[in-house]
């Protein structure tokens, strides 16, 4: 596209409202406005410029301050449906996540499952959201601080009386001898920690100017951010897993490629003793029954040595034993393993006698694993029980009768017997639950008897391993710069320009337009030359007197 060439003789850059030398405004719309809008010092940007290529137009987008306001309210919209069910780390691992979430959940949990909100900080579609913010913020900048650091740099001391008479901050005084003023108000901005440019006899009093890159300075930290919130989703970087693992129980420490395993020997609960321990905690104990005082995890770290033969399983080697507690992770490597929670007496097995109904005489003893039922048990005499139903967590029978289970732990587990015996020999239908025995297809020879119940404690470990801590606080630290940079310091301009017969003395600033109105009316002071009026207010007065 063409340039554009100012009367001052200098050449712009095709979009440019105001020229970059001088401050002629070069379009009509300029050239109509009682003040400049001086946000990007009226230079011309790609987003406002070109619009024809499919470059153009994607830029344009992501250019758009509206466009990056969307995707972030979209993200924080889709952060706060994935807290409406449970994230996938905080499941159980007794079945695979899509059969939990619609089992437990209906075909709401079916839906949010197959739209990956179950896994929404890993899922493929709210890192695009993640990536798009960052390309919006990469887009805005450049669209923006290019233009606007090629204007202030290229800005020149003598400006146009139309640019001065179109600031904010502005006034005009007749003088006889206004080279002697000039000095004199030269040196005031000067103790004023001005940087002063003269040429002819015009003065341009500048400070404050690295404030103007404060935002910019913000999007650089947020990219740095959010560049390191994605290092989070490559493989290696970063690790934040629950752990449930039962007494007695060995699992591979997720995030580790089952390099490493961790053995929960035993599981410790001590609570505060009203008789025993402080009375500071007396009223707490009447108020909740219980105040936990320590719960701990007695765990052993292993490692599995791969061996050199083809098919042979690896050794386990012993690295650490460690009582892992609350603030007292188990550390080894990158990683470090918390105490978070626990749960007690978790049913582990459960068995059950075969009898006789009339003579009481029993046939028998099994026992079913809750975690890992058989679909046969084989007792005494050739009798036998098969394992029709399991229910793990009995909440009732449908409109057909059907029992139905809450979900896939063991909290309150319900069996569908079929009994076989000489006497039976086709079996008998038995449903039996806790505090309950029902015969559903008629009255049975033989019955299921309670035998017994076998617990263990539960305990709920975070493994957890961040190399993008750095990445974040670098970022961080940064957008904290930028916003002291932008918040505590603003950028002020005074042009001060000899016109016939007198000077023009105008003003401009970023924010905190009455602090640069009295540091002007200080340095004014005693010269006999006109303070600056704030124009917008006196449009706006005069606004509202023509309305009235």
């Amino acid at each position: 596209m063409k340039e554009i060439k100012c009367e001052c003789g200098h050449v712009n850059p095709h979009g440019t409202i105001l020229c970059e030398s001088c401050g002629r405004a070069l379009t009509e719309e300029a050239k109509k406005d009682k003040l400049h809008d001086m946000r990007y010092e009226g230079s011309a940007r790609r987003s406002q410029t070109y619009n024809k290529s499919v470059i153009d137009k994607i830029w344009n987008f992501f250019s758009s301050v509206k466009v990056g306001i969307w995707l972030i309210l979209i993200t924080l919209i889709a952060s706060a449906v994935g807290t409406i069910l449970p994230q996938e780390m905080y499941i159980p691992n007794t079945m695979p996540p899509e059969q939990y979430y619609a089992e437990v959940y209906g075909w709401f949990g079916e839906l949010y499952y197959t739209l990956g909100f179950h896994n929404l900080y890993g899922s493929w579609w709210f890192l695009l959201m993640i990536a798009s913010i960052g390309i919006s913020l990469v887009i805005c900048s450049l669209d923006r601080v290019i233009p606007l650091y090629r204007a202030l740099k290229k800005q020149k001391v003598s400006r146009h009386a139309g640019f001065l008479k179109r600031q904010r901050l502005f006034s005009e005084t007749d003088l006889e001898n206004p080279d002697g003023k000039l000095q004199e108000i030269k040196k005031k901005m000067e103790s004023k920690r001005y940087k002063v440019r003269e040429e002819d006899g015009n003065l341009l009093a500048e400070k404050g100017r690295f404030s103007r890159w404060g935002p910019y300075v913000n999007h650089v930290g947020l990219i740095i951010f959010l560049i390191g919130a994605m290092l989070r989703f490559v493989p290696g970087m970063y690790v934040d897993k629950v752990l449930w693992i039962r007494e007695g129980e060995t699992k591979p420490i997720p995030g580790t490629n089952k390099e490493y395993y961790l053995q929960n020997k035993e599981f410790t609960l001590e609570n505060y003793d009203k008789n025993s321990d402080k009375e500071v905690f007396n009223e707490a104990i009447d108020k909740n029954g219980v105040i936990a005082k320590n719960y701990q995890t007695d765990a052993v770290l292993y490692r599995a040595e791969q061996s050199d033969v083809a098919g042979e399983k690896a050794e386990m080697k012993e690295e650490k034993e460690k009582a892992i507690q609350v603030n007292q992770p188990l550390k080894f490597g990158s990683y470090a393993i918390y105490q978070t929670s626990y749960q007690l007496d978790e049913f582990k097995a459960m068995s059950f006698t075969l009898s006789n109904k009339t003579t009481n005489e029993e046939f028998g003893k099994f026992t079913v694993d809750l975690f890992d039922p058989q679909g046969m048990y084989e007792l005494e005499d050739g009798r036998k029980v098969e394992l029709m139903g399991y229910y793990p967590d009995f909440s009732g029978f449908d409109d057909k009768g059907e029992p139905q289970t809450e979900s896939p732990l063991p909290n309150n587990p319900a069996f569908l017997f079929k009994m076989f015996s000489p006497e039976k020999p086709d079996g008998e239908i038995s449903f039996v639950g806790i505090q309950q025995n029902l015969e559903p297809l008629g009255e049975n020879v033989y019955k299921m008897n309670f035998a017994g119940l076998d617990t263990r404690d539960v305990s709920a470990l975070t493994v957890r391993k961040d190399l993008t801590l750095w990445v974040i606080g670098i970022g961080g630290a940064i957008f904290m710069i930028g916003v002291v940079q932008g918040a505590y310091w603003n950028h002020r301009r005074i042009w001060v320009r000899k016109s016939d017969g007198g000077l023009i003395v105008a003003g401009h600033t970023n924010k905190n337009w009455h602090g640069l109105k009295k540091e002007i009316n200080i340095v004014l002071e005693g010269t006999g030359i006109n303070e600056p009026l704030d124009q917008q207010q006196k449009e706006v007065k005069n606004t509202k007197v023509n309305e009235v």
